[in-house]
């Protein structure tokens, strides 16, 4: 965590005042279909933000573990985008917002694909090309790029990956109609195997705050210079994410909030200010959509207090986090 002082305490201060705001919602349930999810402590809380100059601070339960779930969906579909190219990924997986909830079983009529890569037939599809790129090591590809991004060695619950594989019928179902449409090249147990693994690895609040720095960095983790992602990637993801990253309250994401983002069921958003900013938040009590009660919340916050939107007329986020970086 930077020290509290100078410009960096104005964002320590909006953080603590988004945290303070939401912090007594109770509204909201567990992901209670996944048997390990539904056994986490409802009331953990934590906001973090981390600068692409690699100032990192938090407020709350910020070192709390808890797994990516479909946060996940972001990085997998860059690693993709990266190793395969875009005509490659864009012939299995589209990029159109579905309108639908996450784990809806419905493609795209026109294409048989899936609409885009941050539901579940969409993550599951860019799971299945990584699965064939990389074969028996695609886990590892992925588990070694998320920890990039992180800035720290990353590891997978064995407990929640366990769960999901015994519960993940639906997600199964997905598979094999994407099969059967054509959308899935890879072997249907290769390609959800992955998807619930890569799902179980375990993040913090700050974690996500880093990754979305990463991204927001233009793909170099700012804490560690390593070059994680490559620059076109990174566009074509925040592109995305921005339209498509929090389900079916996609639309009213980017009206109110506006920057682009990506939920996951475990509790967290993952947010990214281009060239500027990564925001990281866990609150494990979630909407009837799937997203976090209080992530939203801090968020909402956050951007409406720093003018972090990415129409805000005034740019008040860029002043603000330039005189940060000073």
């Amino acid at each position: 965590m930077s020290p509290n002082t100078g410009p960096a305490s104005g964002l320590e201060t909006a953080a603590r005042a988004a945290f303070e705001r939401a912090r007594d919602d109770q509204s909201g349930e567990l992901a209670t279909y996944i048997p390990e999810l539904a056994r986490v402590v409802p009331d953990r809380f934590g906001i973090a933000l981390a600068g692409v100059d690699g100032h990192v601070l938090g407020v709350g339960d910020v070192e709390v573990p808890f797994t990516i779930q479909s946060i996940s969906k972001a990085l997998a579909y860059c690693i993709a985008l990266e190793a395969l190219g875009r005509d490659k990924v864009l012939a299995h997986v589209g990029v159109e917002p579905s309108g639908d909830a996450f784990n809806a079983i419905v493609f795209d009529a026109l294409s048989n694909r899936p609409f885009n890569p941050m539901v579940n037939a969409g993550a599951i599809t860019v799971s299945g090309l990584l699965a064939e790129a990389f074969g028996a090591e695609a886990f590892d590809v992925v588990l070694d790029r998320f920890s990039a991004a992180a800035g720290r060695r990353l590891v997978m619950d064995e407990t929640v990956f366990r769960s999901e594989a015994q519960t993940g019928h639906r997600n199964r179902g997905i598979a094999h109609l994407l099969k059967c449409a054509g959308a899935l090249g890879a072997d249907v147990d290769d390609a959800v195997d992955l998807y619930f693994r890569q799902c179980s690895i375990l993040v913090t609040a700050t974690d996500l705050a880093v990754m979305g720095a990463t991204l927001a960095n233009i793909g170099e983790n700012p804490l560690t210079g390593s070059a994680v992602f490559a620059v076109e990637a990174v566009r074509n993801t925040l592109s995305v994410m921005f339209t498509c990253g929090m389900y079916d309250f996609a639309g009213n994401w980017a009206f109110d909030v506006g920057v682009p983002a990506k939920s996951g069921v475990g509790g967290g958003i993952l947010g990214v200010v281009n060239r500027q900013l990564g925001i990281g938040t866990y609150s494990p009590r979630l909407d009837a959509k799937g997203n976090s009660v209080r992530g939203i919340a801090a968020f909402r916050d956050l951007t409406e207090e720093m003018g972090l939107h990415v129409f805000d007329p005034t740019n008040r986020g860029s002043s603000l986090l330039s005189a940060y970086r000073r």
